[in-house]
């Protein structure tokens, strides 16, 4: 069991389906349902859940509270080429939430999905 699943709760999944394999190279695995998706980039599996539904994803806690898109935990996602991959996607219309960033060992930007969950693309320093 190599790959890695995360979650991401998301208002419209056909229009994540379609930024993520537009975008960020992506393929879909399975949609079983029209509220779920299973999507993969190398070991990553990227599991997009609409909040309405009958599925897991969208199940209230006992609280009350119910799952909705948006956040600050992430996913990041390793490139080649940090500017030209931002300047790719800002020519495509993608939402950025800052700008390139340098810190110790790596550059980075967050960028936002359809639904506002950020995506992080970071360019090591050093490989």
């Amino acid at each position: 069991m190599a790959s890695v699943s995360v979650r991401y709760i998301v208002n419209d999944v056909s229009a994540a389906i379609e930024f993520y394999t537009k975008h960020l190279g992506f393929a879909v695995l399975m949609r079983p349902a029209p509220e779920f998706a299973m999507i993969t980039r190398g070991e990553l599996r990227l599991l997009l859940s609409a909040p309405t539904g009958s599925g897991g994803g969208a199940q209230a806690m006992p609280d009350g509270r119910k799952p909705e898109p948006g956040g600050w935990n992430r996913i990041q996602l390793e490139v080649d080429n940090l500017e030209r991959t931002v300047e790719e996607l800002r020519k495509a219309g993608v939402h950025f939430r800052n700008t390139i960033v340098t810190g110790i060992g790596a550059k980075q930007i967050l960028l936002d999905d359809p639904s506002g969950n950020p995506i992080e693309l970071f360019e090591p320093l050093q490989r």
